[in-house]
């Protein structure tokens, strides 16, 4: 599903110029779930932004089935995000004034989809990361973990065949960020969804099939994880 060569990333900062990635290569497989893993300023955040086609490399190959990324504009990324990538973000960004359902329905405005379609599909998307009895409720009165399913069913009701969550637990306690990735699992085994988690918490990245540590703007290792860690694992007392 995605194959990333020699990849390259250089931001311009006034006069200098700073290298944020560098000759980076690694592929994803369909139905893979997996964590890339890293410090702050590691560039593991830059590489989301490629992955998502929120930006694009400056040199490097990135094939996205089939579709050279690198090569898209503007308008051809935006479409790439429509229809193929869903975002889960660690501060949730739900619309304050609308309601859950509201907040799910927003990414089928775009669709052309009826308006009696849109909604049976939201609900359905909510209902299914277990907020059925939630759905005329507002962000202010849903719970930190409520409010991240609702971001999740935001992400999903296009049917995405990636997403990308992004600190997706940061937000929230041991007990509420177990319950999320939970979710995320039972995604991943009952729908099939292509998982990439972005992290800095080593143990959040052991609940992945496999993990890519990146540190200075390079990938560090590349590896199979033989026994995720399963939802509702204890953080040992070292790691809290």
């Amino acid at each position: 599903m995605i194959q990333i060569e020699q990849l390259t990333k250089v931001f311009a900062m006034g006069e200098n110029e700073v290298l944020a990635l560098e000759d980076v290569t690694f592929s994803i497989v369909k139905g893979e779930m997996i964590a890339i893993m890293g410090p702050s300023g590691s560039g593991k955040s830059t590489l989301m932004s490629i992955v998502g086609c929120l930006d694009v490399p400056t040199s490097g190959s990135y094939i996205l089935d089939d579709s050279p990324v690198e090569k898209m504009n503007d308008a051809q990324l935006a479409q790439v995000r429509s229809r193929k990538i869903g975002f889960v973000f660690q501060q949730f960004n739900l619309l304050a004034r609308t309601s859950a359902l509201e907040n799910v329905l927003l990414p089928l405005s775009y669709t052309g989809m009826s308006s009696r379609a849109s909604r049976e599909k939201a609900l359905q998307t909510l209902e299914t990361v277990g907020l059925k009895g939630r759905v005329k409720h507002h962000p202010s009165e849903l719970s930190g973990g409520q409010q991240q399913r609702v971001a999740i069913a935001r992400a999903l009701v296009n049917d995405p065949a990636i997403l990308i969550a992004d600190e997706p637990t940061g937000a929230l306690d041991s007990k509420t960020g177990a319950e999320i990735m939970d979710l995320f699992q039972t995604l991943h085994r009952d729908f099939g969804q292509t998982i990439i988690m972005v992290t800095h918490d080593s143990f959040i990245a052991r609940h992945t099939d496999r993990i890519i540590r990146i540190a200075d703007g390079h990938i560090v290792s590349d590896t199979q994880n033989a026994t995720p860690l399963k939802a509702g694992t204890p953080r040992p007392d070292a790691e809290i």
